[in-house]
Parts: structure tokens; C-alpha cells; sequence
């Protein structure tokens, strides 16, 4: 290995390049959370409702509710007067994300809460993940991770380990279409869930409802038929939803779900009656 990139490994194992740091989040795992989002996937869903963390390169974002529309724009975050653009991701260290974490240390007592680290993709900074999840144990902090299960088994399995539950989104499960819309490796991802089931992880399976792509039944079946096997017993369904919309015209990114409807109501609960039937407690929303 050459010093260069010896360098920019050992550097990867210290810090990290974060997007954001969402406080008081009741979506992410049990209780009162904070979430940590790690910049970076290597997945391409067309419903991204957070866009700005598909490159793990630094990006800028142009928010127009705040643009004065100068005669000319520097298109710089340190000489735009109102705020307008907005640099997306910042590399921490261990410790400064501690330090933030460490800010909501109350909610956490009060609500059995804790850490979830997101993304992106978790597993695309897998070295830090380690370090700061093994950290946050030996602190006493209850610590969980949201991940499509797309990437290393090895380090998939040392990050389930250190978290008191995993979060295991199931996207496409037809094979030949998960690859070309998503970029999806199926049945590496299969592999990892059966994985981490197998050494005694709490893994809750979660199925996002995208209309056009997995808002079906025939996809849903294929969910649970893989299920069956294990013992599951709560599912969640996170119903497809236009927040991030914005955020594309911001960062300049055609957005390709801007005319798709969300679910109805009606919709959303025949999927939930439908798991139901199959014996899983069903949670909507995560």
C-alpha cells in the first residue's frame, strides 16, 4: 500500500463527512433519537428524499427562498449575503461528533433513546461507523443504523453488533430491476440480512412504499416470503412522501418523482391490513 493512500485510510478511520445532525427525531429507532448523517451512497433511488447525500464530495445547495437575486453572484457561502447557499458536509472528528451528540443527553434518559447513524449509506464510511458506534457503547449510549445492507458483510456485521437494533430497508426485490433502477445488489443484500439475523442481531425490517416501484403487493409478498424464515415480528412501512422535492432544484439535480402522488391513506392501510394478516406488528413511518 502506498503512503498516500495508507494516509487517506487512517484518516477515514478518524473522521467522517457528515450532512447533517437531526435532533429530536421519533422515526429512527426507539425513543427520542439524534441521527448522525453520513455523506455518501453508492444507491441511485429515484424517491430520495435526501439527495444532497448521494456524493460523499462536499456540495453546495442554493436555497431560492433566501436568494436576493444579486446583479452577480459569487456563488461562494462566505460572501453570499442572505444565506442563500449552503455548503453540504462537513468532515468531524470522533470527538466533535461526540461533543454534539452528547448535547441531548436528557431526551435519552427521559425516552430509552439514543444515536442513529444514517445516511447516505452507513456502510460507505464503515471504518468511522466502528470507531464512533464502539465509543458511544463504552459511554452507555443505546445506538441503532439505518441501512440499505448494501455493501461489506465484514464490516456490516462488526457495525450490528455495537447497535441495539439495525434498520434494514427492502427496496426492489426483483433481482435484474432492483440493479438497474437502483443500482442494488440484491442478493448481496439478502446475504447481509441473513447475516446479521444469524449472529442474534435485532434487525427491523422496513419497507418504503414508492408508487411505480414497490408500492405492490407482488413486491411486498416477495418481502415477506424472504421473512418467513426468521424471527421477525414488527415491520415497518414508510409510505413514499415530497419533502426532499426541493431540494433537488437546489442542488441543480433533475428530480424524477416530482408528478408522482403519494399514497392515500386507504392505500397505505391495505399494505399495513395485508402485513398484518401475515402475523407482523406493522408500524407506519418507522
Amino acid at each position: 500500500m502506498s503512503c498516500d493512500v495508507q494516509e487517506q485510510v487512517e484518516q477515514s478511520q478518524h473522521t467522517a463527512r457528515i450532512f447533517n445532525i437531526q435532533r429530536y427525531s421519533l422515526h429512527d429507532g426507539s425513543g427520542i433519537r439524534t441521527v448522525v448523517f453520513f455523506k455518501g451512497c453508492p444507491l441511485s433511488c429515484p424517491w430520495c428524499a435526501n439527495p444532497e447525500s448521494r456524493s460523499h464530495q462536499t456540495t453546495y445547495m442554493r436555497r431560492m427562498a433566501k436568494c436576493l437575486e444579486c446583479e452577480e453572484c459569487e456563488m461562494d457561502v462566505d460572501e453570499c449575503p442572505s444565506g442563500a447557499w449552503e455548503l453540504v458536509g462537513t468532515d468531524m472528528t470522533l470527538d466533535e461528533v461526540l461533543a454534539q451528540v452528547a448535547k441531548d443527553d436528557v431526551f435519552f434518559d427521559t425516552s430509552q433513546g439514543g444515536i442513529t447513524l444514517s445516511g447516505g449509506e452507513v456502510l460507505n464510511q464503515p471504518h468511522f461507523a466502528i470507531e464512533l458506534l464502539t465509543r458511544l457503547k463504552q459511554l452507555g449510549y443505546r445506538t441503532a443504523v439505518e441501512t440499505s445492507g448494501h455493501g461489506s458483510t465484514t464490516q456490516l456485521l462488526r457495525i450490528g453488533q455495537l447497535c441495539e437494533e439495525v434498520l434494514f430497508d427492502f427496496k426492489i426485490m426483483d433481482k435484474e430491476r432492483a440493479k438497474q433502477v437502483v443500482g442494488l445488489n440484491l442478493d448481496k443484500v439478502l446475504e447481509n440480512f441473513t447475516r446479521l439475523v444469524g449472529q442474534g442481531v435485532h434487525v427491523v425490517p422496513r419497507l418504503p412504499l414508492i408508487p411505480g416501484y414497490t408500492l405492490d403487493l407482488l413486491n411486498i409478498d416477495r418481502v415477506i416470503r424472504f421473512l418467513k424464515p426468521f424471527d421477525v415480528e414488527e415491520i415497518h412501512l414508510l409510505p413514499f412522501h415530497q419533502y426532499g422535492a426541493n431540494k433537488y432544484q437546489t442542488l441543480g439535480m433533475e428530480y424524477l418523482m416530482k408528478d408522482v402522488a403519494v399514497p392515500t391513506q386507504s392505500e397505505v392501510e391495505a399494505i399495513r391490513s395485508h402485513v398484518e394478516a401475515h402475523g407482523y406488528r406493522v408500524v407506519i413511518g418507522g
